[in-house]
């Protein structure tokens, strides 16, 4: 496979082939987000895209998933997308998946039945990052979308039979806006009524526009146990029916929630923690990543 530049994949293809049809992000200008600033948005070439094919078909064994790269693929063209898919599932008899980030301008740019074709070619689930419910929030990062656009696209993935994985990121109001964000990203999540969410803190990593925000003072970030009171209020206003994680690297508590049925032992769990806010019992800093 030919990579440009740094890979990245949400967890859960940890055990898929990851194919870069596109490299880097059309948008690339969210304040909180290192990635991709080495790379100048492309679609790759068919011919890049097949000779990658071409040699996973070759040198694989039992490929089951795919992630397409970079960061919104699903921004390609439908006729460009749907050749790749066809080519991936005449080569890869195995094949039983195809993920996929999007952002909501990718997913708007088609319809439900163009969607419907992608997922009748493989397309299996879609990772959306949101971010955040709180309008305020979004364009001081510079999303570059609003909250009735991402209610949108969501609905659309949904209703075309495709998964649905959101990202939202803890800590990403700072104090100044902790409620505000958690209860709005709740509301959206409701909205949305995602199979999965994937609850992120936010880690702040030098050069990025938000570090410099914080070192000026204009942001100043929740502390661990304020992240996790974030946490909670979050739940506490979603209602949705499909998993909340919150297990990622970055996090200080990992919960993992079936919702609506685990909503209130969850809720329990972390107030318990709350009420002791040892420090013991939270992932330490130095085994906290990206």
């Amino acid at each position: 496979m030919k990579y440009e530049g740094a890979i990245y994949r949400p967890p859960s293809e940890a055990d898929s082939l990851i194919l870069q049809v596109a490299v880097g992000c059309s948008h690339n200008k969210c304040t909180f987000c290192p990635s991709y600033k080495d790379k100048r948005f492309r679609i790759k070439t068919w011919e890049e895209i097949k000779e990658d094919i071409d040699d996973a078909a070759r040198y694989g064994r039992g490929i089951e998933k795919v992630f397409l790269a970079d960061g919104d693929a699903l921004i390609i063209p439908q006729q460009r997308l749907m050749q790749i898919m066809h080519y991936l599932k005449e080569k890869l008899p195995g094949l039983r998946r195809i993920g996929i980030y999007a952002n909501a301008k990718g997913i708007l740019k088609k319809d439900v039945d163009r969607l419907r074709e992608l997922k009748e070619a493989g397309l299996g689930i879609v990772y959306l990052g949101v971010e955040s419910g709180d309008q305020v929030i979004l364009d001081r990062v510079h999303k570059g979308t609003t909250v009735g656009k991402l209610v949108r696209a969501g609905k659309m993935v949904k209703e075309a039979g495709i998964l649905l994985s959101v990202t939202v990121l803890l800590g990403l109001g700072g104090k100044a806006r902790s409620r505000e964000h958690a209860i709005a990203t709740g509301r959206i999540l409701s909205e949305m009524d995602p199979e999965y969410v994937g609850a992120l803190s936010l880690i702040v990593v030098p050069g990025t526009p938000i570090h410099d925000e914080i070192a000026r003072g204009d942001l100043v970030l929740p502390d661990p146990f304020e992240l996790i009171e974030e946490l909670g209020l979050m739940i506490a206003h979603t209602d949705m029916h499909g998993l909340f994680f919150s297990n990622h690297a970055s996090n200080y508590l990992p919960v993992k929630a079936r919702l609506p049925e685990d909503k209130e032992t969850t809720l329990r769990q972390i107030n318990a923690v709350l009420a002791q806010r040892d420090l013991r019992m939270l992932r330490p800093d130095y085994s906290r990543a990206l």
